[in-house]
């Protein structure tokens, strides 16, 4: 049975000591998104949840909209205290005003609790008034004084807590502001108040991203999207060396044309990662109306977009072809691949370069110019 309404509040207001860093956890890249915007995702998308309330901390606003960006207008913003309980408390006085029938609290660090999690917490409420999902410890326990063990704790009657905790509404309003001492989680607010409370199957992916350490292996535990980006680019041949091609500088009496050093190989490159990562191309990145950019070398173009690309994923593969008449790019092609594999930092497998001509038709067949193009095939998390 469902018993409507059902809200649910995710609290964002922590500062995240543990991690270290400027940027509180919650706000933290995860992949495409932050690790805030999983969270509150889970509970907009989820169709037994009335309405979500997002509590921050007092001058988070603007990181807020940041982070979770148009979900903010589908999310109702409550400032939240210094301790955990004040930000819960916050919230619950919030909803007074059209109080729902039962209330789930959710950590924002735990961006990976899934439908089926909150499924079964709602289903629990029907019957409970306070239930948590929690995970069987499997660690040998050890109690310590000092650097010594002092004995060891039987782990078979203990449970670690996740969230979401689901309550009944008016039970846990009532509990919060009869308590005075510190609690680390509701339920223990409501165990305090002499509520019993049932516990359901948790979920390892669940976990909460505390320490750095956590950061990295939920990043690494997040599914992997391909996406493909395409780059071209055209530039003229002119009189004068040395040519910068491919990242090399080659030893030419002529050279090719443009308001950077004109490596076309490289900028086909550069476009077709802004492509597969949709953030744009050279030029807004680099505008050729920008004198800072002037006889600029290329291989820094490149090296931005793949530190653009790796920041939300994986670049997988880089295709690179190069068309000319001149030079001959087979000589080249290892120095060439071992080349842009410095500059993005990628293993030189990764990397193919090829080169074809145009049976001395058009402008690249004349020897007027080189064209370039390239795929770049990144796994975005």
């Amino acid at each position: 049975m469902t018993i409507e309404p059902i809200d649910a509040v995710v609290l964002a207001a922590g500062r995240g000591a543990r991690l270290g860093g400027a940027t509180p956890k919650q706000y933290l890249p995860l992949g495409a998104e932050t690790v805030l915007a999983r969270a509150v995702d889970a509970f907009l998308d989820h169709p037994r949840v009335r309405r979500v309330i997002v509590v921050i901390g007092a001058d988070d606003d603007a990181a807020l909209c940041d982070a979770i960006g148009p979900r903010a207008a589908r999310v109702e913003i409550v400032t939240g205290g210094a301790t955990r309980q004040a930000s819960v408390r916050a919230a619950l006085d919030h909803l007074t005003g059209d109080a729902p029938a039962r209330v789930l609290i959710h950590d924002g660090a735990r961006p990976f609790v899934s439908a089926a999690l909150i499924g079964r917490v709602i289903d629990a409420l029907a019957v409970d008034d306070a239930v948590i999902p929690g995970l069987p410890v499997a660690d040998t326990l050890k109690r310590v004084e000092g650097e010594q063990i002092a004995g060891t704790v039987s782990r078979d009657a203990l449970v670690a807590a996740q969230t979401p905790q689901g309550f009944a509404f008016a039970p846990l309003l009532a509990a919060h502001h009869k308590m005075l001492e510190m609690a680390t989680d509701d339920a223990g607010v409501m165990e305090a108040a002499g509520y019993p409370v049932r516990v359901v199957m948790g979920e390892r992916e669940n976990f909460k991203i505390t320490t750095i350490d956590d950061l990295e292996v939920a990043r690494a535990a997040l599914p992997a999207r391909p996406a493909i980006g395409q780059g071209f680019d055209v530039h003229r041949i002119v009189p004068g060396g040395p040519m910068i091609l491919g990242g090399l500088t080659l030893d030419l009496p002529y050279r090719l044309s443009g308001h950077s050093d004109a490596d076309v190989a490289l900028h086909a490159l550069t476009d077709a990662i802004f492509g597969a990562i949709a953030d744009g191309d050279i030029g807004h990145h680099f505008p050729p109306s920008d004198e800072a950019w002037k006889g600029a070398a290329s291989d820094q173009f490149l090296a931005f977009a793949a530190d653009r690309a790796k920041a939300v994923g994986e670049i997988a593969h880089l295709d690179l072809t190069i068309i000319c008449e001149k030079p001959k790019i087979g000589p080249l092609r290892e120095a060439m691949r071992e080349r842009i594999a410095e500059i993005t930092g990628l293993p030189v497998a990764r990397i193919a370069v090829k080169a074809t001509t145009t049976e001395r038709l058009g402008f690249a067949g004349r020897g007027e110019g080189i064209a370039a193009q390239a795929v770049a095939t990144v796994l975005l998390r």
